[in-house]
């Protein structure tokens, strides 16, 4: 039980590095459910550690590039993360809206990471969110038994609306960096 655990939590953890295009964690939660002995409330638990350590690792990867762009880039991003963290209440119900969502979360890592956001209380918030949302979905486990890992793998690949949506993800984190958000913010 130990060995399939560790490797539930290496599974998930290396599929939250990717900064797109991988599949959902609940789809790992899934098939571990269906093809394991492990209990529900372990899978859930060490799956949503797994993510949480995976997208921390991924910000904190994009923090380091964000420290090697230009002057003008990093002050754009320091507006970004002031604009960000000035409204506390807003930003953790935000978040805690994203983190329960099916959402991708890996841009949203990534944007943090290279605004320079605090991670630990992000990383906290999205933990928290999806030890709700993988408690529902490892809960409905049973209810999608023939829905395998490769059809998770096809679906981000080939779903029109996936594509589309982890691209436009993709170009507003390519964006990010690039606004000049003390201008747009109204700032100096």
């Amino acid at each position: 039980m130990a060995s399939e655990l560790l490797l539930f939590f290496l599974a998930v953890f290396a599929i939250n590095l990717l900064p797109a295009f991988g599949p959902p964690t609940w789809s790992i939660i899934v098939l571990f459910g269906i093809n394991t002995d492990l209990p529900l409330a372990a899978l859930v638990g060490v799956g949503a550690l797994g993510a949480a350590l995976g997208r921390l690792v991924l910000a904190y990867g994009f923090r380091f590039w964000g420290e090697h762009v230009s002057d003008r880039l990093r002050a754009n991003l320091a507006a970004a993360r002031e604009a960000f963290e000035r409204r506390r209440r807003n930003t953790v119900l935000a978040l805690g809206l994203f983190a329960l969502s099916p959402l991708p979360s890996a841009q949203l890592f990534a944007a943090a990471g290279l605004a320079g956001v605090k991670l630990v209380p992000f990383t906290l918030a999205f933990f928290a969110g999806r030890l709700v949302s993988y408690s529902i979905y490892g809960g409905s486990a049973r209810l999608v038994e023939r829905y395998s890992l490769g059809d998770a793998f096809k679906e981000v690949l080939t779903s029109p609306v996936g594509i589309g949506l982890q691209l436009i993800l993709l170009a507003g984190l390519v964006m990010l960096p690039r606004i000049d958000w003390a201008r747009w913010l109204g700032r100096k």
